[in-house]
């Protein structure tokens, strides 16, 4: 087991035993405004392409497309994103590394770009920093899905390569802290 694999399973019991509560209540709140129940698994791309389950915290109404104002404060303040905590132990994701993806993305890069896919999908990356409000962003596009391929996506491909070519512990903990820092402001 290397450094970085210790480091997520330690620190994800760490974060379950002291934030399963506020997953539990954010769960009930969900589950209660969904009208089903409030977990939200959805296949994604992991490392060496392999698809996993990644949990979340349901954000839309049941039956519909249409988010709620109780999803929108998960998703806005990221609280939809700490069941991952449960992919992080057990070995699906770690703290650090590119987004997972649905298919149709990172499955399709083609040459260097592929060594992004060696990597271990997190729970933030600088990628996910510089678009914390992605959201906003493509909101605010005429046509949000030709932005997020032709604008988004390849800058995050870009850092997320420079991640794969630069990372260490010391560089993950400067993500984590800058994650943290964003997260009280």
């Amino acid at each position: 087991m290397n450094v970085k694999r210790i480091f997520d399973l330690f620190f994800s019991i760490i974060g379950l035993f002291f934030l399963g509560w506020l997953i539990l209540i954010v769960l009930l709140k969900a589950s209660i405004d969904t009208r089903s129940f409030g977990i939200f698994t959805q296949s994604r791309i992991g490392q060496n392409g392999r698809k996993f389950k990644i949990f979340k915290i349901k954000s839309m109404l049941d039956g519909s497309k249409s988010i709620s104002k109780w999803g929108n404060f998960l998703r806005k303040s990221k609280l939809d994103e700490l069941p991952q905590l449960f992919n992080i132990l057990i070995g699906d994701m770690s703290f650090v590394g590119p987004r997972p993806d649905v298919s149709g993305y990172y499955n399709n890069l083609k040459g260097e770009e592929r060594l992004i896919l060696k990597l271990k999908p997190g729970l933030t990356s600088e990628a996910s920093l510089k678009y914390f409000d992605e959201e906003a962003l493509l909101q605010q596009q005429k046509n949000p899905q030709e932005y997020n391929d032709t604008v988004i996506f390849p800058d995050k491909v870009k850092l997320n390569l420079q991640y794969y070519y630069h990372h260490s512990l010391l560089g993950d903990l400067k993500i984590i802290h800058k994650t943290l820092l964003r997260y009280i402001s």
